[in-house]
């Protein structure tokens, strides 16, 4: 029965790259540290958060965001000191200030602009206006008589 709660517990829990020695004692600490952890992307994997590479470079940044937190910085600041040795990239999440701004802004401006680039085309688009020759007035005349 032991094993079987064992198994299912490995299974069940995420896997994480987080060592035992990188633990804070402190779990409010902890916490935090994780939760900065999984917005901040592995500079090697790209595609993976550092709380779940197993890169040299994610565990050293695991490390930093800890001290930091001991030193006692809030997590905007232990944020904007990985962001300013790394650069926004490092971000899931990048901030929507500065230069990244405009690619905040580009996808809802490229979307209305074409609506409106919509909505003008298909009002332009009037139906032209047809009128029955005397030739095809006086057939549905005959028609609708029978």
């Amino acid at each position: 029965m032991r094993a079987f709660v064992l198994a299912l517990m490995l299974v069940a829990t995420p896997a994480l790259a987080v060592q035992p020695d990188e633990i804070l004692a402190d779990p409010a600490l902890e916490a935090r540290a994780r939760e900065i952890s999984r917005d901040i992307r592995c500079p090697v994997c790209q595609g993976e958060s550092i709380d779940d590479s197993s890169a040299p470079i994610s565990r050293d940044l695991r490390i930093i965001i800890r001290e930091r937190l001991v030193a006692g910085d809030s997590d905007r600041e232990v944020v904007d000191y990985i962001v300013a040795r790394y650069g926004e990239f490092v971000l899931f999440n990048p901030r929507a200030e500065g230069s990244n701004l405009i690619l905040w802004l580009a996808g809802p401006a490229l979307f209305l602009a074409g609506l409106a680039i919509a909505v003008a085309a298909q009002r332009r688009r009037v139906a032209p206006e047809t009128r029955l020759t005397e030739a095809d007035e006086a057939r549905l005349r005959e028609i609708l008589k029978e």
